[in-house]
């Protein structure tokens, strides 16, 4: 592909909409433009992107045993009364009537429609294991859309569902999924890590998060020096502290003026922050619950929300807090609290802790569990933090990342195929209900997760595989005859052993020629120049490690061929 025939309308100056690395580049590089709020339209070497991981994607999908179709977008409302989501999803799900004042929804995803075809076509055992994909786009009417592609409203989405006969069936059905995603992103040539994760509103027994790892990324993950654990935060178990060996002192109250927060309470008193107990109160489907966590921990909701089984969990308001505990926030406390308590496991090894006294300006010095209050329940409600030790080992402990999720693996179960009434005879002749899984990959967010990993102040540096052109050959002089008619030969010869080039023969300054193609992102130039034509050279520049050769052209053609092959076949 000639640039001067191709569309890439790069700018110099960032859009000052833009906020992350993957959107400011993307946009000066010419890969995508705003239509409206979280709605892109993607320009020619963007969708070139797209269309790499896509192929990788339905490779894998097929080498696993996957089979693709394609649903609609628009889906009837009735669908997801059935299974209960139609409320539940909440404003994301964008809901409209037709003509005929019909309601329907764009779709976000395809649990509902998928598992109507296959209710409607599997009547037995015979006809699973099945797994049917689709690459389509998907709408989500989030919020605050932002970031690019990151976070859209509109995306590119390849999701696959899963049947099977039993729950082991469907064991085998996921670890397939699993080992195809693994593929799939060490193809993308990412760095990534897959993570125990939360299903949210999916739903559904366990879950695994595909995390490509990026200082920007906007979730915590966490794994372990030692084994493979590796988990979300949301996720992430904390292992039991060994307990405190101290005899219990006498419980004192403190007076502690204007003192609320961790830092000022502490300071105050003179202790760490291991040594207070932080008393958070928090509403579980309108009933007030107190929360206790160490006070250099934080509260993970999450845990605490599935803990107690609630459907709805919040942070209590400030009047809530008043009227459960008789002080205003900051100096809740358990003793003597009225609500259900609920105690980290890390609390239940403390002693002689400070908690708040439940009155204004009010602590309590030398609490202790068992003497002074009982929880109702005590688990693991708070957030790992580094240097945890491992819960799934004894030698490694747990090191921090910030990951962008990219894929999400789900177990099902029977949540759908219940609600949706799927069933089938077995052999038996027995009437059965279907278990299912689901398999997400976010395809655009994976061409932004790949640009917040790779990119420097100059601009992207794509992987070969996902990459909108292998090799771009720039032209010192376009009136060069020699320098031209050289650089038709590569072309030429690169293009024949299955490389994909652009070849830039615009009338442009070498130097606004090199910076647009370290902008857009392509791993390896060719620099065609007179004075090392001269000597029947040519200048091949690795893109990622800044590393120059000077090359003859069958050299440049082969090592170029050589190292775009092994790239695609790793």
């Amino acid at each position: 592909m000639r640039y001067s025939q191709y569309f890439i309308p790069t700018v110099k100056e960032t859009p000052s909409d833009a906020e992350v690395v993957s959107h400011k580049l993307m946009l000066r590089a010419g890969m995508i433009r705003k239509l409206a709020a979280g709605i892109y339209n993607y320009l020619p070497l963007g969708l070139r992107s797209i269309r790499k991981v896509e192929q990788i994607v339905r490779e894998e999908m097929n080498r696993a045993g996957a089979i693709e179709l394609l649903m609609p977008s628009v889906q009837p409302a009735e669908l997801w009364q059935e299974s209960k989501r139609w409320e539940q999803y909440g404003k994301e799900l964008l809901r409209f009537k037709d003509r005929k004042d019909a309601e329907f929804c764009l779709g976000p995803t395809h649990e509902e429609v998928i598992t109507d075809l296959v209710r409607r076509e599997v009547k037995s055992y015979r006809q699973m294991p099945l797994n049917l994909y689709q690459v389509q786009s998907k709408f989500r009417d989030e919020i605050r859309p932002r970031f690019g592609l990151m976070r859209g409203r509109e995306f590119i989405m390849k999701d696959a569902y899963s049947f099977d006969v039993s729950s082991e069936a469907a064991d085998i059905s996921y670890d397939k999924m699993y080992q195809a995603y693994r593929r799939i992103f060490q193809r993308c040539g990412l760095r990534f890590r897959a993570v125990e994760a939360d299903t949210g509103s999916i739903g559904g027994s366990s879950s695994h998060e595909f995390m490509v790892l990026a200082d920007s990324g906007e979730d915590a993950i966490v794994s372990c020096t030692a084994c493979e654990y590796a988990a979300n935060v949301e996720k992430a178990e904390a292992r039991l502290f060994p307990p405190e060996h101290a005899e219990p002192r006498e419980l004192e109250k403190v007076e502690t003026p204007q003192k609320r927060s961790v830092e000022e309470v502490t300071a105050f008193l003179g202790i760490p922050a291991s040594s207070l107990v932080k008393t958070l109160l928090c509403v579980a489907d309108g009933e007030p619950v107190a929360a206790l966590v160490r006070g250099d921990h934080d509260l993970n909701e999450i845990k605490l929300k599935h803990l107690l089984g609630c459907e709805e969990l919040e942070m209590a308001s400030e009047e809530v807090v008043e009227r459960v505990t008789g002080a205003p926030v900051g100096f809740a406390g358990p003793v003597g609290l009225k609500i259900k308590i609920v105690a980290d496991l890390v609390v239940q090894g403390m002693k002689n802790f400070v908690t708040g006294g439940n009155a204004r300006d009010l602590h309590f010095k030398n609490v202790n569990i068992g003497r002074d209050f009982t929880p109702a329940l005590i688990a693991d409600i708070r957030n790992v933090v580094h240097g945890d030790p491992c819960p799934r080992c004894e030698a490694g402990h747990l090191e921090m990342w910030r990951g962008i999720e990219v894929g999400h693996v789900f177990k099902l179960g029977t949540k759908y195929s219940e609600s949706l009434r799927a069933t089938f005879l077995d052999a038996d002749g027995k009437e059965q209900v279907i278990f299912m899984g689901c398999y997400g990959i976010g395809i655009s967010r994976t061409v932004a997760a790949c640009i917040e990993q790779n990119h420097d102040a100059d601009g992207i540096i794509f992987p070969i595989p996902i990459a909108p052109f292998h090799c771009i050959i720039s032209a010192v002089s376009t009136k060069d005859a020699e320098v031209m008619a050289a650089c038709d030969e590569l072309y030429r010869a690169l293009t024949a052993v299955g490389v994909e080039v652009l070849f830039d023969d615009r009338d442009e300054r070498p130097g606004s020629k090199f910076k647009d193609a370290d902008l857009i992102g392509i791993p390896l130039r060719i620099v065609v120049g007179s004075k090392n034509l001269a000597e029947g050279k040519v200048e091949l520049k690795y893109r990622k490690s800044g590393e120059v050769s000077l090359l003859t052209l069958a050299e440049a053609v082969e090592t170029v061929k050589g190292l775009v092959v092994a790239a695609l076949n790793q």
